[in-house]
């Protein structure tokens, strides 16, 4: 599933090309159509496909951002403002093309749902081989409730801050920081790969309970997640199997992991342990990580 560096390079992929742009119309593909026939919330969200058409059709593209691992479109008109918030789920991608048929990757091309006509030319593509992913409206207030729920970003002084804070709380004492750390609650944006490689760097068993921590092992922790998640946009995220970035492109960050998807550690050579932990399949060495 895409995490905060491969959700990065989407935005940075998309954002120069469609920002101030309005969006005439868009269609959506014969998967959405009878998904939605059925009851089925497949990729558009918490509406229908009619109220989200009429929630972003005639509104100009004002600003692209990420949140955590949210693509945020916003949208204004002369009256309005709304929020499209997307989510890649585990095969989402998005290509601004001339056309369906101009997408770089044949699978992708095979698997659009979304394309969003815009005034310039170009279309704004969503496709999804396995769609998990989804795109919902939101107004102002919605989006206010939506942001409130999602911790600082990494990178900022907050984000520290906030992470420390909510390790304090006591829901959290009992259980495993890798659960934890994956909440983005705590962390914006770190998902299952870069906590594993994180914890690894900061030689701390994904297992060891919160209230375990010090403090000091608490704030290094928090360093190495930062490292890793710089280190992912860094190397274009990591394609473990769909992956692309705006341009069709994989990330390269998979061939410096240490413990992910590794049979032996990439530090000290010794066998990695997998186990799941909070339904995720969760890769360390015991030798490094006490």
């Amino acid at each position: 599933m895409p995490e905060l560096p491969e959700v990065e390079h989407v935005k940075r992929g998309i954002e120069p090309r469609i920002t101030n742009l309005i969006i005439n119309d868009v269609q959506f593909s014969d998967a959405v159509h009878s998904g939605k026939a059925n009851n089925k919330a497949t990729i558009i969200k918490g509406t229908t496909i009619e109220q989200f058409t009429d929630m972003c059709v005639n509104y100009r593209i004002d600003s692209v951002f990420r949140r955590s691992k949210y693509i945020i479109f916003k949208l204004i008109n002369r009256e309005n403002i709304q929020y499209m918030v997307g989510h890649l789920g585990m095969t989402g991608a998005y290509f601004v093309v001339s056309s369906i048929e101009s997408i770089p990757v044949l699978n992708y091309r095979k698997h659009w749902h979304a394309a969003f006509s815009l005034n310039d030319g170009n279309k704004l593509i969503y496709s999804d081989i396995r769609r998990f992913g989804e795109l919902r409206m939101m107004d102002e207030a919605m989006f206010e409730t939506f942001n409130a729920q999602i911790a600082p970003e990494p990178f900022s002084a907050e984000g520290q801050a906030h992470y420390l804070s909510r390790l304090l709380l006591q829901k959290y004492q009992n259980k495993p920081i890798k659960q934890v750390i994956m909440l983005h609650s705590v962390v914006s944006g770190c998902g299952n790969i870069y906590a594993c490689e994180a914890l690894h760097l900061a030689r701390i068993n994904p297992n060891t309970k919160v209230k375990a921590l010090s403090k000091k092992r608490k704030l290094l922790l928090y360093e190495k997640i930062v490292f890793v998640l710089e280190e992912g946009i860094r190397y274009g995220g990591s394609t473990i199997s769909d992956y692309r970035n705006a341009e069709g492109e994989s990330g390269t960050m998979q061939n410096r992991f240490n413990v992910y998807g590794k049979k032996v550690c990439g530090t000290c050579g010794h066998e990695i342990t997998t186990k799941v932990i909070a339904t995720r399949n969760t890769h360390y060495c015991t030798h490094c990580q006490k």
